[in-house]
C-alpha cells in the first residue's frame, strides 16, 4: 500500500465534517483528528478550492461544500453499499424468519435504505428513506459503538439532543456512554420497546477497512416470540451478516 499521509488526512477531514450535525471550526477538526492545525488549514483552504468544504466567514467554521453533496448524489445513484448488501441481508432474512435492515448514518439519526421484509410479517417502521434517532435504535448503537469517543460526544454533546419515543432509551451523555460501552463489550447492540413498544431488534455495525462504521444490520422481531436460545441465534446470525457485508465493502 502507497503511503501518501496528505491524502488520507483529507480523506479524515471530509469524513470527519460528514459526521458532524453542523458546521464546526477549524480547532476542532485539528484536535479531534489530532492534525497540526497549520497542516488542517493548508488542507482546508484546498478543499475550499475544490469545493468539497466551505468557509462560513461570520461565523469561523467549516462545512461541506457542494463538490462533496456531488459525490453524495453519485453515491446515491449508484447505490454500491445496497447492491452489496443486499443478498446477505436477504439470506440473513431467510435465516431467522424475521424482518431485516440495513441503516446509514445521518447526523444524530439513522437512515434506513433497504428493508428485507419477512413472509407474512408486518410492515416496520424502518421503511426505506425512514429516519430515526440513532441513539434509540439497535442500528444506530452498532455503529456509535464503533465511533471515536470524540465522534460521539460532538453528536450527542448534551440532554437537549436526546429525544424518546417511547418511555426508553438513553436520556443524555452518561446514559449513552454506558450503553455503548455494553455494546462494545458484546459485539452487537440491541433495543427493546425503545422504538416500537413490544418489538425487540438486535443489531451489528458493518466495518470499513479503517474500523469506520458504514452502516448497521439489524433483525426486527416481536419480543414475546422469541426465547433466550431464540435470541442468541439471531444475534450470533446479525453479526455474520455484519462481517460479510464488511467482507464485501473491503474486497477481501
Amino acid at each position: 500500500m502507497s503511503d501518501v499521509p496528505a491524502a488520507r488526512q483529507v480523506l479524515a477531514i471530509l469524513r470527519y465534517l460528514s459526521r458532524q450535525p453542523r458546521p464546526v471550526p477549524a480547532s476542532a477538526i485539528a484536535r479531534d483528528l489530532g492534525l497540526p492545525r497549520s497542516t488542517a488549514y493548508h488542507l482546508l483552504a484546498e478543499l475550499i478550492a475544490a469545493g468539497f468544504v466551505v468557509h462560513l466567514a461570520d461565523d469561523r467554521r467549516y462545512g461541506l461544500g457542494v463538490s462533496a453533496y456531488e459525490l453524495a448524489t453519485g453515491y446515491v445513484r449508484q447505490a454500491p453499499l445496497q447492491r452489496l448488501a443486499r443478498v446477505p441481508l436477504s439470506d440473513l432474512t431467510d435465516a431467522t424468519g424475521h424482518s431485516s435492515h440495513l441503516a446509514v448514518m445521518h447526523g444524530r439519526e439513522v437512515l434506513y435504505v433497504i428493508e428485507d421484509r419477512a413472509p407474512g410479517r408486518a410492515p416496520l417502521v424502518t421503511d426505506v428513506g425512514v429516519r430515526l434517532p440513532a441513539q434509540l435504535t439497535a442500528s444506530g448503537r452498532a455503529m456509535l459503538a464503533a465511533l471515536p469517543a470524540a465522534n460521539v460526544r460532538a453528536l450527542f454533546p448534551g440532554a437537549g439532543a436526546f429525544v424518546l419515543r417511547t418511555d426508553r432509551g438513553p436520556r443524555g451523555p452518561r446514559d449513552l456512554h454506558a450503553l455503548l460501552a455494553e455494546v462494545r463489550q458484546r459485539g452487537y447492540a440491541t433495543e427493546d420497546g425503545d422504538v416500537t413498544p413490544g418489538l425487540k431488534s438486535v443489531a451489528a455495525a458493518v466495518l470499513d477497512h479503517t474500523g469506520h462504521p458504514e452502516a448497521g444490520v439489524a433483525v426486527t422481531f416481536p419480543a414475546a416470540e422469541v426465547d433466550d436460545a431464540g435470541f442468541a441465534r439471531i444475534s450470533s446470525l446479525v453479526v455474520a451478516a455484519a462481517a460479510e457485508i464488511s467482507r464485501r465493502i473491503r474486497g477481501s
